[in-house]
């Protein structure tokens, strides 16, 4: 029996955790010595990923009863333009390299592909660790991290508000309490299950410090996850409701003027922290974050929610797909007065030519049509860009989790 012959795709369950985990800590090159870094003991470290076998769905090769590749996909959900969609989070992914290049991520990828559209999860979110490697598949850029460094001089000095700071525990129902009414209305934010507030605080320092601004009704409105190191104080994430909030926020950092030589944190939107600042002159990096791909883009239109366009609209066009067949074709799209979207196939005359990574990146509001059809990514006349110019809202993708 040749090596090929030997090897089977199955799932991976709560028994294989130790081999689950050897093979993610060998692909990423995570060593026990880094995982003790955050003080985790061995036993912790064995049993970090438990979470995922239990509750992700987990495919794998095994070679005999070795377990020699795997994807895993989180059942998650996000917002997209105010309405909530099944999400699969794919993580984990890896070969051992003595079983490279034979093809197996692949099959593995199109099978979770598979179940995921199945379980009508029409959207995937991944972190890549190679962008072109995801695009090959079909995903593409969708949200963008900006990391900025504040100088204790440039921090902004202190505005009055009306509520207060008060600094409490990580685990304080406010916090996600908090995200929940932010996360409803931020494009493409993750709604957080207990699985995704999970790994939200996998990898946290000990000393991370949550600071919560509450209103003049002692509402909570936003919050400030940090800690501080070697002078610098380090920003996780800031979340605030409403402009009052920001700037209670921005007092609060600002009230640490004495104790650090600066404050660095991520932004994860298109909102320039050196045009809110007084002394803009601040150093701000911008990098794409996450990739998506719509998984089944019939299941995804139908749930889309399109700008009303007044009246019915159509429109055709070549889809193309490098992994999914039922993504592939000539299909027409048609969105009913009060924007309601449906995906059939069709034996018209497209207009447009797109593939599924151009398509995703498009309707998620990354970029917006008629700079697709600048750069050559959707082939297309004028009118039915502008079509789709008109049948899109614009709202800046927000995505800061990490799985």
């Amino acid at each position: 029996m040749s090596r090929l012959e030997r090897l089977k795709m199955g799932k991976v369950e709560t028994k294989h955790w130790r081999q689950f985990n050897e093979l993610l800590r060998y692909v990423f090159q995570v060593t026990k010595k880094d995982l003790q870094k955050v003080g985790w003991e061995e036993r912790e470290i064995a049993l970090a990923k438990l979470p995922v076998l239990e509750k992700a769905d987990v495919l794998g090769w095994f070679d005999g009863e070795k377990l020699i590749s795997q994807v895993a996909v989180y059942p998650f959900q996000v917002n997209i333009f105010g309405k909530t969609f099944e999400m699969g989070g794919l993580t984990g992914v890896g070969t051992y390299p003595e079983y490279a290049n034979l093809g197996l991520m692949y099959k593995l990828i199109r099978q979770a592909l598979t179940e995921m559209k199945a379980r009508k999860q029409s959207i995937s979110y991944l972190y890549p660790y190679s962008f072109p490697f995801y695009r090959r598949r079909g995903w593409e850029i969708i949200s963008d991290k900006m990391t900025f460094e504040v100088k204790d001089y440039q921090l902004p000095k202190v505005k009055k508000v009306s509520g207060y700071v008060e600094r409490i525990n990580t685990e304080h129902p406010d916090i996600k309490k908090v995200y929940k009414e932010f996360s409803s209305k931020r494009h493409v934010a993750m709604i957080r299950n207990d699985l995704a507030w999970d790994e939200y605080w996998r990898w946290d320092l000990d000393d991370l410090t949550a600071a919560v601004y509450y209103d003049q009704l002692q509402k909570p409105q936003g919050y400030l996850l940090y800690w501080i190191s070697e002078d610098i104080l380090h920003i996780k994430e800031m979340v605030y409701i409403n402009e009052e909030t920001r700037i209670g926020l921005w007092n609060f950092i600002s009230a640490h003027f004495s104790m650090v030589s600066k404050v660095v944190g991520n932004i994860y939107s298109d909102e320039p922290l050196a045009f809110w600042l007084e002394d803009g002159d601040i150093t701000e990096t911008i990098a794409p974050y996450y990739m998506a791909r719509i998984v089944d883009a019939k299941q995804f239109i139908s749930q889309f929610p399109f700008r009303a366009p007044g009246k019915e609209v159509e429109l055709t066009f070549t889809l193309d797909d490098p992994m999914l067949e039922w993504n592939q074709g000539i299909f027409t799209l048609k969105v009913s007065a009060v924007g309601q979207g449906k995906l059939i196939k069709s034996e018209g005359q497209p207009t447009s030519t797109i593939d599924i990574q151009t398509l995703t990146t498009m309707l998620l509001g990354y970029k917006r049509p008629s700079y697709l059809a600048s750069i050559g990514r959707l082939t297309s006349d004028e009118q039915t860009v502008g079509m789709f110019e008109n049948l899109i809202e614009r709202q800046t993708p927000y995505f800061s989790d990490y799985y």
